[in-house]
This record gives structure tokens, C-alpha cells and sequence, in this order.
């Protein structure tokens, strides 16, 4: 696959994305929008300062104003855009990725995403063409610094009523720049920390938290200074993933269930969007607490557009996205950490242990994401089609099937996707028995062939 993926432009340095191709993006991401003013921020890879500065000429290239705010979390770069007089703006970053890799990620005026199916797709044409000729009058150049201004917006979604501890890796991302000044400003967290220096090698462990073996450092630190949850950030800190004081992982799915309750406590009925590879706990709770599920395709520029479109408070990901509707309707692993920090110092929940808290939640059994190569996805999307034509299906995200109610003793659903950035279908699968998880996930793997 090319470089111009489903949610934004990601490759190798420098064989697939170099300083000449950043160049082409910026200039045609300003042609695209129209633009007059674009920001551009930066994570903290070795090439990234070198990406941005291309990206700047490209933007300048085709007289538009490029607005810099140098190094800034993807969350930070959405706060820029969402307050900044300007069109649009980008981040240069690779996210999770190992420190070879680089990216941006491309958004409109009011931080809301350009995808491949929304600009992606027409940039990555517009990049294939003959560079075109430099305005006359090129753009200029401003920059800004929002780090405190960020930081203060960020402290403002905690609401933190007793002393409480936690546990951070920062996984050498974008978390340690923003973080300490937020921290700083909310004195009643006791937080000891990790791998908070920006370093774009990643010396440590790679910035990815859905890899388990990543968490362990956090889990060795919860357990010996005695926090009672731990927190871990990617690369770009828009996503983190969470262990209870056990040091035992809380899925995503989950701290959206949990979450929900803080954001549904105020007695309003209002939606709560989530994504379709979620435990049906996400919807069962939402419900409980007086909310409205909706449930949504896999991708943060879908889930945004859902909030936005039915009203949502808050939204969540299976992987690691937390969506907040008071937050220009984007995504913030630092804001997910402070809201669930908030909740367990909540007088509803003080004294109780996270682990305590969440065990509830792990009432139905799942696979977990399972991964397979086949020759063609779409025939093979086609043969589950007709093989459990006897169930409940949909195609909102390839295909989902279910069977049974969770009122029922017996139930158990699936969804088998092609992925938006690999050659793979991906098997998502939860059973209301362990016993009848194994059984459907080895039916399925007969039909799909070995997982990878």
C-alpha cells in the first residue's frame, strides 16, 4: 500500500515519504482546501523538524499563510487548528510507529478529519502531478506557542475531589512534552512517571500500548509504587491504554463502559458513540445509565462525524481513541486519563480499587482483534455472508453477524473487517461463555485459514 492511507499519509523515511513528497502535501493540502492560513505542528521524530519545514515551504508555495507551532502532541495540533483564525493544519507524525517511520495527519477548519474518502484520496492525485508553478505572492509564516494555553485548556476537564495516585509511560512520545505543565497544574494527582523524554528513537519500547509486552515497565511500576491505575501513551498521545493497580489491562471497550457513567450520571439521555469491534458491555451499560448506544465503523473521522451528527458527549475505540464532545469533538489520551482519574476520586467511588471497579465489566468473553491474510477479502466476506445467512447481519464495517440476545444464557456475535491499512481481515468475536467463544473462534479460523 502506498503512503495515502484511509485516516491520514504515513510511510518510511525517506524512501517513501521525504522532504520533496512532505513539500507536495503541503502545497497540495492548500490547493485542495482553498486554504488562506493552515497550521503545522510536529512531533518529536528525528525527521520530523525537517518534514514540517517542507511542508511549510509547500503551503507558503501556494500562497497561503503556514502558521508553526513547532512541537505539539496530534491532540495539541487539534487544539491549535480548532482555536487558531486559519482553514485547516496538519501534524507531522507517525503515531504509534516505530521511529523509522513518518506521517501527517490532515484536518479542516474545526480540527474535523480529512480521510481518504474526504481529501486524501484527491491530495494524493494532486501530489502525482508536475509540481505546480510558485505563487507570485507566496504565503507568509507566523508562529505561535499554545503550549500553555493547551495545558490549561487540557487541566480544565479534571475534576479531581481527593488525593489519588497513577502510574505513567509516556513511551518517549509527545505525552512528556505536554503532560508535565498539566500535571503541574493539578496537584492532587500523585503521578510517578516513565520514558517521559521526547526521544523519536524510542529507546525504550515501541509507542504502541495495544502491545502488551509494551505495557509491562508500566505494570512494574504500578505494582511498586503502590498507584492505583496505570496509564499508557502512543507515540503522538492521542491514544492510551490503561492497567488497574493489579497491573492487569483494562481493554478500551471497557473504559468506555466505565467512562460512560461519569458522562451519563447527569441525568441526560444522550448518545454515546462507540465502535463496532466493542464488548456488548459498552451498550448494556451506556443503556443502563440512562444513555443512548450507537454504535459506529472502525475510524476516529466516523466516530467524529457520528458525534457530531447525533450530540454525543463522548465516544470510544477498541483502540485507544477517547472522543470528547467539549474537546472540538476530537480525540485526547491525556483528557481520557484525567476523566477516569476524576471519576475514581469521585465521592461515588473513592476508596473503592480500580480492579474492583472493572471486574464487573468483564462479564462476556471475547477473542480479542485476530488477524488474517487471504487471497481475496472480499470472497471471503462473501462466504461468511452465505455461511451464517441464519443470522443477524450487517455490513456497517464488513460483516457482522449475531446470534441470540444479551438477555439470553447463550449468545455470541462476530465481525470480520478488511483493514483500512494492512493487507488483512480482521476477526473481532465475543460469546457469552468462554466455552462458546473457543468453539466460534475455531469454526472461524477453519473457514479463514491461520491467524497472523
Amino acid at each position: 500500500m502506498g503512503i495515502f492511507k484511509a485516516y491520514d499519509i504515513r510511510g518510511l523515511y525517506p524512501s517513501e515519504l521525504d522532504a520533496d513528497m512532505a513539500r507536495r502535501v503541503g502545497n497540495a493540502f492548500a490547493r485542495f482546501l482553498g486554504a488562506k492560513r493552515l497550521v503545522v505542528a510536529r512531533d518529536m521524530r528525528t525527521h520530523s523538524p525537517e518534514l514540517a519545514d517542507a511542508v511549510i515551504e509547500g503551503i507558503r508555495d501556494a500562497g497561503c499563510t503556514a502558521i508553526a507551532t513547532g512541537l505539539a502532541s496530534t491532540p495539541m495540533s487539534y487544539y491549535a487548528i480548532a482555536t487558531q483564525d486559519c482553514d485547516g493544519g496538519l501534524c507531522v507524525t507517525a503515531s504509534h510507529n516505530p521511529g523509522e517511520y513518518n506521517g501527517m495527519k490532515l484536518c479542516r477548519e474545526g480540527a474535523r478529519p480529512v480521510s481518504y474518502e474526504t481529501g486524501i484520496a484527491e491530495i494524493e492525485r494532486m501530489c502525482a502531478e508536475p509540481y505546480p508553478e510558485v505563487m507570485a505572492e507566496r504565503g507568509g509564516f507566523e508562529e505561535v506557542d499554545l503550549l500553555e494555553a493547551y495545558q490549561d485548556h487540557v487541566a480544565g476537564f479534571a475534576q479531581i475531589e481527593a488525593p489519588i495516585k497513577v502510574a505513567i509511560d509516556a513511551s518517549n512520545g509527545m505525552a512528556g512534552h505536554t503532560l508535565p505543565g498539566i500535571l503541574a497544574r493539578l496537584p492532587q494527582i500523585e503521578a510517578t512517571t516513565l520514558f517521559m523524554e521526547p526521544d523519536g528513537t524510542f529507546p525504550n519500547h515501541e509507542a504502541n500500548p495495544l502491545k502488551e509486552e509494551n505495557l509491562d515497565p508500566l505494570r512494574e511500576l504500578v505494582r511498586s509504587s503502590g498507584a492505583q491505575l496505570g496509564v499508557c501513551f502512543d507515540g503522538d498521545a492521542d491514544r492510551c491504554c490503561f492497567v488497574d493497580e493489579t497491573g492487569a489491562t483494562v481493554g478500551a471497550d471497557l473504559m468506555t463502559a466505565f467512562m460512560s457513567r461519569g458522562f451519563l450520571s447527569r441525568g441526560e439521555k444522550v448518545p454515546v458513540v462507540y465502535d463496532l469491534r466493542s464488548s456488548w458491555v459498552v451498550k448494556e451499560e451506556v443503556a443502563r445509565a440512562g444513555g443512548v448506544p450507537i454504535r459506529d465503523r472502525v475510524g476516529h473521522s466516523f466516530i467524529k462525524a457520528t458525534m457530531r451528527e447525533k450530540g454525543a458527549l463522548f465516544g470510544g475505540e477498541l483502540s485507544g481513541h477517547f472522543y470528547f464532545a467539549d474537546n472540538f469533538t476530537t480525540d485526547s489520551g491525556v483528557i481520557a486519563m484525567l476523566t477516569a482519574l476524576s471519576q475514581l476520586s469521585s465521592a461515588d467511588y473513592r476508596g473503592k480499587s480500580f480492579s474492583s471497579l472493572v471486574d464487573g465489566l468483564r462479564r462476556y468473553h471475547s477473542t480479542g482483534e485476530v488477524n488474517f491474510r487471504v487471497p481475496d477479502k472480499d470472497a471471503a466476506i462473501d462466504m461468511l455472508r452465505q455461511r451464517y445467512s441464519d443470522g443477524r447481519q450487517d455490513e456497517l464495517d464488513g460483516i457482522t453477524v449475531e446470534y441470540g440476545d444479551l438477555e439470553k444464557d447463550t449468545w455470541w456475535w462476530f465481525n470480520v473487517r478488511p483493514s483500512n491499512t494492512e493487507p488483512l481481515l480482521r476477526l473481532n468475536l465475543e460469546a457469552s461463555s468462554v466455552e462458546l467463544r473457543d468453539e466460534r473462534r475455531q469454526e472461524l479460523v477453519s473457514l479463514l485459514g491461520d491467524p497472523v
